[in-house]
């Protein structure tokens, strides 16, 4: 269950479509600007297949594809908003890194 879901870039990917809705393929890969179209590729595929993306394809010239969050998908709302919400301790967290940093360049690395 945990894989399923925090995937290194399900989540992004889920965010995205919960909170912004509807996305292109071009649309969401500019809103996740750090992953590959590859990566995306693949990620979309499985979330897909697990359920939790829906992709429909319009038949137009040229063909348009776009991906939403699905029902099940949006059952992870509440996951989401805790997610948010512990966002706030992110500057602590770069506190952490950069204490932990300067200790590890001072010389005081654990053996």
């Amino acid at each position: 269950m945990v894989d399923l879901v925090f995937s290194r870039w399900t989540t992004p990917i889920l965010w995205a479509l919960h909170e912004y809705g509807r996305h292109r393929f071009v649309e969401l890969e500019r809103r996740i600007s750090t992953i590959t179209p590859k990566v995306l590729t693949q990620r979309l595929r499985q979330l897909e297949r697990d359920g939790l993306v829906v992709r429909t394809y319009h038949p137009e010239v040229p063909p348009r594809v776009e991906y939403e969050i699905s029902e099940l998908g949006r059952s992870l709302a509440p996951l989401f908003a805790t997610l948010a919400g512990w966002s706030g301790n992110l500057k602590e967290v770069e506190r952490a890194r950069e204490s932990y940093d300067s200790r590890q360049h001072a010389g005081g690395r654990r053996p």
